[in-house]
């Protein structure tokens, strides 16, 4: 048994988010397992950057109101208690909605060589657009 006490907060990368996004990371995938796991904040109208994840992703909303899109479609709204289940090498964003700030779990998975995510350009202003329910 391994206990970490005292995790860090770090600013989501400018290159991965828009925004304001605080990221405590829970598990990096290591020699003992290949899941990951990250609780991520995001102030009003932050999100992610497009990306996606050779094992696909899951998200558990925790907190706020949210929105999620896979590439080609509108933006859906998440809240508490949502859990999205995101397809291997899906191209997709998530983030708060414009108004509300929004928190989720995520979790992955490496593939082989230890990558989790491949992440693409930002999303833009039209893209991040209006959610639908």
């Amino acid at each position: 048994m391994k206990i970490t006490r005292d995790g860090q907060t770090a600013r989501g990368p400018a290159d991965w988010f828009t925004g304001d996004v605080l990221v405590d990371t829970v598990r990096t995938p290591d020699e003992h397992t290949a899941v990951g796991c990250a609780h991520v904040r995001f102030s009003p109208g932050a999100r992610t950057a497009w990306h996606s994840h050779p094992h696909g992703q899951t998200l558990y909303v925790t907190d706020g109101v949210g929105l999620v899109a896979r590439r080609g479609a509108k933006p859906v709204e998440i809240r508490p208690g949502d859990v999205v289940v995101v397809e291997p090498g899906e191209e997709h964003w998530h983030g708060a909605a414009p108004d509300r700030f929004m928190a989720h779990v995520a979790l992955h998975q490496a593939d082989a060589d230890g990558q989790v995510v491949t992440w693409l350009e930002h999303v833009t202003d039209a893209e991040y657009g209006t959610a639908t329910s």
